[in-house]
């Protein structure tokens, strides 16, 4: 399909800070434009474009996944001895001379922000748990689909970038004016800018496509199990309770991708999704 012009990243937004139930020097401030957006992951269906526009198949898989700690590689190892080869195309690639899986496998070092890093293996192009186009069974992240085919949350057994995105969380310490310091998170959007510089190249970006906009469920709703992963059940119940308070009272900054989707569907044609994206 054509794909219809990513709006910009500068347009008004509502937001919502509230304390956090459990922990009273803890404040949430949560980007309601985005959690009242009808965002949803497109992989696998015409709306996706890839991230590299010569590379349409692999969505946002094509630079693999940088690991963000130790936690995160033990994860991932962990969810690496669930998968079978009818889970994993690439599981030989990853084995060694005696038919076992390997960190050196499924993991490489490169650098990021001048540091090694550990991220997952590019095999021919893209991360090496990408099942492509062809493969029985069903292409798309190997790690997402034996999750859901599980019965067990995707962000169980994904690197950290691949199942928060595209939520984005800062977290920094400051100073109230009463001397008592405070932890403030912030849950927003993670555009085009979230990736630095880099960003701008990419030939194609979810966020912000009137095309990804098309899901049945508002952000919080559907990204609910991430959310909670990533505030704690008390905090994501309390966003819960202010996001549906928003959405009955009306969104004055509705983000523009969802309202361009609105236009350009009528109000019961939205496309079915795909589970094997990320």
């Amino acid at each position: 399909m054509v794909p219809a012009a990513e709006v910009d990243m500068d347009f008004p937004r509502e937001w919502i800070e509230f304390l956090d139930p459990a922990n009273d020097e803890h404040v949430i401030a949560a980007d309601l434009t985005w959690l009242l957006s009808h965002w949803t992951c497109v992989f696998g269906t015409p709306a996706c474009q890839g991230i590299l526009g010569d590379r349409p198949d692999d969505g946002c898989c094509s630079h693999g996944a940088f690991l963000s700690d130790d936690d995160d590689k033990k994860r991932l190892g962990r969810a690496v001895k669930m998968l079978t080869p009818q889970d994993w195309q690439l599981y030989d690639e990853a084995t060694n001379a005696d038919g076992k899986v390997t960190k050196r496998g499924y993991l490489e070092t490169d650098e990021l922000e001048d540091e090694p890093a550990l991220r997952t293996r590019r095999f021919e192009g893209a991360c090496i748990f990408l099942n492509r186009p062809g493969f029985a069974g069903g292409p798309g992240c190997a790690l997402h689909s034996m999750a859901l085919k599980r019965g067990i949350e995707p962000l169980e057994v994904k690197p950290d970038v691949c199942w928060q995105l595209p939520i984005r969380r800062t977290q920094e310490w400051v100073d109230r004016p009463d001397g008592v310091q405070i932890l403030r998170t912030t849950i927003t959007e993670y555009d085009r800018r979230g990736w630095g510089p880099g960003g701008e190249d990419l030939d194609w970006y979810c966020s912000g496509s009137p095309d990804a906009h098309v899901g049945e469920r508002q952000v919080w709703q559907s990204y609910g199990p991430e959310l909670t992963e990533l505030l704690g059940v008390p905090a994501y119940e309390e966003l819960a309770r202010h996001c549906r308070r928003r959405a009955g009272l009306g969104l004055v900054a509705i983000h523009p991708a969802t309202v361009h989707a609105d236009r350009l569907r009528e109000p019961e044609s939205r496309p079915e999704t795909s589970d094997n994206g990320h």
